[in-house]
């Protein structure tokens, strides 16, 4: 599937359907050039899940948790690792297998440690800075 995002209104309702398609999936792994808009997507992930409190960017922290109705989310930046046993010092597999949903920006990062099953949200910047976000079930 995929989503024309022409502005940030737009991301509201493209979140809402990504929450409903995949409302059965709890780890998205997302894909995009520095600047594309990964955070912001999840942002309004977070908020189509019902997250009441702030959401920001976990590049320094790595992790940051949210609480849901459901459950919680867990929200990746693995931008800053090293290597991926930064990752297994961190206790990854303890949020990625918790059941919980796990919102993963720089995955490519720890390449070895990806679930088999995940979905797959690429970002893309086209020439009129529209957003066409990609989505795959893996």
């Amino acid at each position: 599937m995929t989503i024309e995002v022409k502005n940030l209104s737009e991301l509201k309702e493209a979140a809402k359907l990504v929450v409903d398609t995949y409302s059965k999936d709890r780890i998205f792994l997302f894909y995009g050039n520095m600047g594309a808009g990964k955070t912001t997507f999840i942002n309004e992930l977070c908020l189509a899940l019902g997250v009441t409190e702030h959401t920001s960017s976990p590049t320094f922290s790595i992790v940051n948790e949210y609480s849901i109705p459901q459950g919680c989310i867990y929200h990746f930046d693995f931008y800053r690792l090293k290597d991926e046993m930064e990752a297994l010092d961190m206790g990854y597999e303890e949020y990625f297998y918790s059941g919980d949903y796990c919102f993963v920006e720089w995955s490519e990062k720890i390449p070895n440690l990806i679930p088999l099953n995940y979905v797959k949200i690429a970002i893309e910047v086209s020439e009129n800075q529209h957003r066409l976000i990609t989505i795959e079930k893996k």
